[in-house]
């Protein structure tokens, strides 16, 4: 297998967390959200169903568990899920914790408002925080 290959527009727009068993884990930088990006380790792949069976599944269940620890952790009201590739054709999966109470709800986070980079150091806390909460 050739390694991984990561989309600079995704590199760009985003920082590392983790590896998983399959997908890397990204955080989204728009403080405005609590958004991770999960991206299989497969090069070439645009659409899930290009994934194998096995690959889907895991995809599936990482996104699932990686959502269901960020809205314990944040208290959030709903789980926001999806794979786009309008702007960026490598699949990637957004896990965004939603809260009624943010910058675009009830509508969709995409093109709503000016995106808010995190600073250094709430990166730094944040990303160890992140980390911790995804620990096996």
């Amino acid at each position: 297998m050739t390694d991984f290959i990561l989309h600079p527009r995704l590199a760009a727009d985003s920082h590392y967390v983790a590896d998983l068993s399959l997908c890397q884990v990204r955080l989204n930088d728009d403080a405005r959200y609590s958004w991770l990006v999960l991206i299989p380790r497969r090069n070439d792949i645009s659409e899930v169903y290009e994934l194998s069976a096995d690959d889907q599944a895991t995809m599936w269940q990482e996104a699932t568990e990686v959502g269901r620890r960020l809205m314990a952790h944040h208290d959030g009201n709903k789980l926001n899920l999806a794979t786009l590739g309008n702007q960026v054709a490598q699949l990637h999966l957004h896990v965004i914790v939603r809260h009624q109470n943010d910058a675009a709800w009830p509508g969709p986070v995409w093109g709503q408002g000016t995106p808010q980079p995190y600073d250094d150091a709430t990166l730094k806390t944040h990303l160890t925080t992140l980390r911790d909460l995804l620990a096996p």
